[in-house]
């Protein structure tokens, strides 16, 4: 009796999109774009097994022994990750070019707390030497760090097979490739197959693996989404490349919080963690200007005060000049025709600057009193007394709203040494150590801070 033999078959995919084709076109359905079509085979399955690989157990059994997570060493990071790596979790890192993510990266496999158990250090874009340069330079070389510059798959799975180490970094899943199929490393296929086998060996082997990933033009991830998915944690390196600032969240960890932010200063030693970013937002603060005011904001779990500048000025032209960095340009916008409007200050027909100091970024609306009392100070030319902290959110209406978290905001000001705080009538009764100014509207926030007179 003849036997059928199992045949490998493929489909086409559009590597920006990963939209599926029956056959090649030169132009994407799902898209629109040219040339991104390519073939991708499609590896013959094996049969799956009838009985389970593990017995079901009542909730009560299941032991959570190994979810455990293991300290970095890096105290920034392990506030993210909510104590450390998971053995057998999959992490995926992504961040614009240059941000430090290899470095980061990097200073984990190298740290002091790691010179007992072995880590493996993937570069599948730069060179060994490049990466050992890197790694004098940031102090950080021991011989249970292990280097392999590979791209093959099939390389990097041999590696982890035969030194099993405790944690591998991949850097990056967008140059690893399998030859078995035929598109280009980087591709949509080639991203979820490799990504696919790589969360395989970490689930089997108990080895904590980390995936960096490159980011497209608009900042997220690159590749099928299927890659933030299959990974149990995701994590977001930002900042600007002309501030040492850097922050590190997490989108996604099914071992804890995404509401903890981690915060580092990049130096010529490397990343080193920002534990009072309070105090560096405001060391360089120059009481008594016009035009600054410190506002109580929170990213995630975390109080941070932060200097919001303003600058108004005469136009010369028709339309007003808007500039705004670290703030959200369309809620200043919102807020200029709120003064406007509701408090009768003449603020749309300037020139208007807005700005976070110190490379921060500020979009929560816990901002907004705040970057109000800046403009209308620049215009006045009257500075906001320097022991006022300001929180609260301005409506369409003028009316001052409650935020969230303000007993921790206002606590944060309290021990950095302010003794007023302006908030919302709304606003809980709390022992904090601040005298509590309740406004309503934003009109009699601006007469309480003395920038106005009625």
């Amino acid at each position: 009796m003849a036997t059928t033999k199992s045949r490998r078959t493929s489909h086409f995919i559009c590597n920006e999109c990963g939209t599926v084709a029956p056959k090649w076109t030169g132009r994407c359905d799902g898209c629109g774009e040219w040339n991104t079509v390519v073939e991708e085979i499609i590896l013959p399955g094996s049969t799956p097994s009838i009985q389970p690989a593990s017995p079901a157990l009542p909730i009560t059994e299941v032991s959570t022994l190994d979810a455990t997570p293991i300290a970095t060493g890096i105290d920034e990071l392990d506030r993210v990750l909510g104590g450390g790596l998971v053995a057998g979790s999959v992490t995926l890192v992504g961040g614009e070019p240059g941000i430090g993510k290899s470095t980061l990266l990097l200073q984990v496999l190298a740290h002091p707390s790691r010179l007992d158990s072995i880590a493996l250090y993937v570069t599948a874009e730069e060179s060994a030497q490049q990466v050992r340069r890197r790694a004098e330079r940031l102090g950080e070389i021991h011989p249970n760090l292990l280097l392999a510059a590979e791209t093959n798959l099939s390389h990097i799975l041999s590696h982890i097979h035969q030194h099993r180490p405790t944690c591998v970094v991949v850097d990056s899943i967008q140059t690893v490739f399998d030859p078995e199929l035929s598109s280009a490393p980087g591709s949509v296929g080639q991203v979820r197959h490799c990504s696919h086998q790589l969360v395989s060996v970490a689930k089997q082997l108990g080895v904590a693996v980390v995936l960096v990933g490159h980011v497209t033009k608009d900042g997220s991830l690159a590749g099928p989404r299927v890659l933030e998915h299959v990974v149990d944690t995701v994590l977001s390196f930002e900042g600007d490349r002309h501030h040492s600032l850097r922050l590190l969240r997490a989108t996604k960890h099914r071992y804890g919080s995404t509401q903890e932010i981690g915060i580092f200063a990049m130096s010529e030693l490397g990343l080193e963690a920002v534990v009072d970013p309070s105090a560096m937002f405001l060391a360089d603060r120059r009481p008594g200007i016009a035009g600054s005011v410190v506002v109580a904001t929170t990213d995630g779990n975390r109080p941070i005060m932060v200097e919001v500048q303003a600058l108004v000025a005469d136009s010369k032209a028709s339309n007003p000049r808007r500039n705004f960095t670290g703030v959200d340009p369309g809620r200043v916008s919102l807020l200029l025709a709120v003064l406007e409007r509701r408090a009768e200050i003449p603020v749309l027909a300037l020139d208007a600057y807005a700005m976070a100091v110190g490379g921060a970024r500020v979009m929560e609306p816990g901002a907004d009193l705040g970057i109000c009392a800046a403009v209308v100070s620049s215009l006045t030319g009257k500075p906001v007394p320097e022991d006022f902290v300001l929180c609260g959110e301005v409506g369409l209406g003028g009316e001052l709203r409650g935020v969230s978290g303000l007993e921790r905001r206002l606590s944060e000001a309290a021990r950095l040494g302010f003794q007023r705080a302006l908030v919302a009538s709304s606003a809980p009764e709390m022992s904090v150590g601040l005298d509590l100014i309740r406004v309503s509207t934003v009109f009699d926030a601006m007469l309480a801070l003395g920038l106005i007179q009625f």
